[in-house]
């Protein structure tokens, strides 16, 4: 039988190369759930065989229910009825009763909910394989990172009404933040909030672009201090669906045609306060982010896997001037550009996603404050706030790179094939169309550069490749290890130059490249680390830094040049603002 997990060895691989026992006892809060919950591991050998037995489940619903279905649910989308319903794709439909069936919509959910009580990185891995099936199936699937967020934050008689409904795949939800005068900028949100007679919240106004917002949880930003004007005035509220939330229109969209997108009408709609009043931005929507963009990367793995097979496989078969094509140099170099591309997304995808849940642990025994010893209090304490600087970097990284690099592997893959990956008949156009929204959800490439580019500058990038080069290495792969700290050398050049500059306006113009450099040494450093347990990972090591390296270098010397004919002479290089019929503007 077809099944996505256990064809991919890169997940399998990866998932191995983590200490998964690690994160499952933290899950497991030492293994004490035995007891209480039946179905809860003794051990982490045992955790580990839990999770692959999800996966395994999910691998075969994926290749025997869900792609099938996919390339249909892109030719049907979603259909908004005169009542204000929302239709999904059959397939769409008949997905989400099957994974709510076996449990998967509670993936990272506690047991007392209904839950599997799973760690990021396998809810990481999920995110992968769904995706790799249909894309626009896992936002509706990722979309469990909501319950999360209650869990977190709601009192308990919010989680108890809702949350085992939501692991079970009874009810889904969506995160209403963006409306249409509030893109990125969540501090400028207004709609509104306010308490009636009564002391019930109403909320009122649009919000748009939202993800499933004909879900029937609804965690919605609205502005509950009317005399604030920032984030400070932003809390949290979750809405069910009923006759007060309105439906008014479903986006027309490039791709991802099975998950509807929203714009909703809030009308006096009743709504329950989250946590605590002035929170929702600062707080609890700023917790979602780091699920978000590992959600999203995740989302970008799969598009690009694939993408990737369906490339790899058309040139292995198809013949041209009595060869297979993949014996031609150029096909090779596409297909080699794209595996490794691919490999290195994942690799700092599921690294990302170890490192959020080694924060939680951390976090969680601070929480509990029950240590042996002082020593070990302030070490959990350390551990915490390191985790918490590393991952502030990791998670937009993750996902800058894995969504850039599914659009370059679709691209690619569409190269491979020519004509026929243009044409309708096979799935590299949708996967195209597909991909290109995950630089732009849940912030856009730009954004995660910024959120990224403060932590290179002030040596947390550096830090984490001296955290995973510090060990004895094999003879064949020190000297590679050797190059990335002789790339961390440009890179501090390079964030040295940028900090003296008085200009706010270059350091900017720089983030990129900076960002980029550090990507760079620390997938180097992972490839490296890899190929201590797998020595066909050696030659992705090589690879990898042959071929980075001299852009790392590169990115170094256009930095230290100072050029700033970006700035200084836009108009010149970008032209004048064309003059455009109205029906373009």
């Amino acid at each position: 039988m077809a099944n996505f997990f256990t064809d991919n060895q890169d997940i399998q691989f990866l998932l191995d190369h983590h200490d998964l026992p690690r994160l499952a006892e933290i899950m497991e809060d030492g293994f004490t759930y035995v007891d209480e919950f039946g179905q809860a591991p003794r051990d982490g050998a045992e955790a580990v065989e839990n999770y692959r037995e999800i996966l395994v489940d999910l691998g075969r619903i994926t290749a025997e229910e869900i792609a099938p279905t996919a390339q249909e649910t892109d030719e049907i989308g979603n259909v908004l009825n005169a009542d204000g319903s929302v239709t999904y794709a059959p397939g769409i439909a008949s997905a989400l009763k099957l994974l709510g069936a076996a449990g998967l919509m509670g993936c990272t959910l506690p047991y007392r909910y209904g839950g599997l009580n799973c760690p990021n990185l396998v809810l990481t891995a999920t995110n992968d394989i769904i995706s790799r099936g249909d894309a626009s199936l896992m936002n509706l699937y990722g979309l469990q990172g909501i319950g999360e967020t209650i869990n977190a934050f709601a009192d308990e008689d919010i989680r108890k009404e809702f949350l085992p409904d939501m692991a079970a795949g009874k009810k889904t939800a969506a995160m209403v933040l963006t409306e249409p005068d509030s893109g990125s900028d969540l501090q400028s949100v207004k709609v509104h909030a306010e308490q009636d007679e009564n002391g019930q919240w109403r909320i009122n106004g649009v919000k748009r672009f939202i993800t499933n917002g004909c879900g029937d949880v609804l965690l919605v930003m609205a502005r509950s201090e009317p005399e604030i004007t920032d984030g400070r005035g932003l809390s949290l509220f979750l809405v069910e669906k009923g006759p007060e939330v309105q439906v008014r229109r479903l986006e027309n969209k490039l791709g991802i045609h099975g998950s509807p997108t929203c714009e909703l009408l809030f009308d006096n709609a009743p709504g329950r306060l989250i946590g605590e009043r002035q929170q929702g931005l600062i707080r609890y929507v700023m917790a979602l982010m780091y699920g978000a963009r590992m959600g999203i990367a995740a989302q970008a793995c799969g598009i690009g896997e694939a993408a990737y097979r369906v490339a790899r496989q058309y040139a292995h078969e198809r013949k041209q001037f009595g060869t297979e094509i993949e014996t031609f140099p150029a096909v090779r170099d596409l297909l080699v550009e794209s595996s490794i591309d691919l490999h290195a997304a994942r690799a700092l995808t599921y690294f990302s996603s170890s490192r959020v849940d080694l924060q939680y642990g951390a976090m969680r025994a601070v929480e509990t404050d029950e240590f042996p010893d002082d020593e070990a209090r302030k070490q959990a304490k350390a551990d915490s706030r390191r985790y918490k600087k590393q991952n502030g970097m990791l998670t937009p990284m993750s996902k800058y790179y894995a969504s850039e690099m599914c659009t370059r592997v679709a691209m690619n893959s569409i190269s491979v094939m020519g004509g026929n990956g243009y044409m309708h008949d096979y799935p590299l156009e949708r996967l195209l169309r597909d991909s290109r929204i995950t630089s732009i959800y849940e912030g856009t490439t730009q954004l995660q550069i910024v959120a990224a580019v403060g932590a290179v500058t002030t040596g947390i990038a550096e830090a984490v490749v001296l955290e995973l080069l510090d060990r004895d290495w094999p003879a064949d792969i020190a000297p590679r290890v050797e190059e990335i700290r002789t790339g961390l050398a440009s890179l501090a050049a390079a964030s040295a130059f940028v900090k003296e500059d008085a200009d706010p306006n270059y350091r900017r113009l720089c983030a990129r490249k900076l960002t980029d450099m550090a990507i760079i040494l620390i997938v180097g450093a992972l490839f490296c680390d890899h190929a201590t347990t797998d020595e066909t990972r050696v030659v992705f090591a090589r690879h990898w830094l042959d071929t980075r390296m001299p852009d790392l270098h590169r990115h170094r010397q256009q930095i230290c040049s100072g050029d700033r004919l970006t700035l200084a002479e836009f108009d010149t290089l970008a032209g004048p603002v064309p003059e455009m019929e109205p029906a373009m503007a």
